[in-house]
């Protein structure tokens, strides 16, 4: 593993400091730290998987849709 360090206030650390014995901050920060990057690399992905359906180039023809719909609602 890899050490982090970072700054917070002063009054921030003596809360930490008073509810240590409640809880592993290290850990907490560790797994906020892990889900922030699976949001972000999901959101890349996602940019990307977008980035590329925009380069695939779909025509649907004109009244396709009306003709769907209307095609569906008869089979009923």
């Amino acid at each position: 593993m890899s050490v982090v360090s970072f700054k917070v206030r002063r009054d921030i650390k003596e809360k930490m400091r008073k509810y240590r014995d409640r809880i592993n901050w290290a850990e907490e920060l560790r797994r906020f730290v892990e889900e922030k990057i699976r949001e972000l690399e999901a959101r890349d992905n996602i940019e990307r998987v977008i980035r590329e359906l925009e380069k695939i180039n779909i025509h649907t023809p004109a009244g396709f849709s009306k003709a769907s719909v209307r095609e569906d609602r008869d089979s009923s």
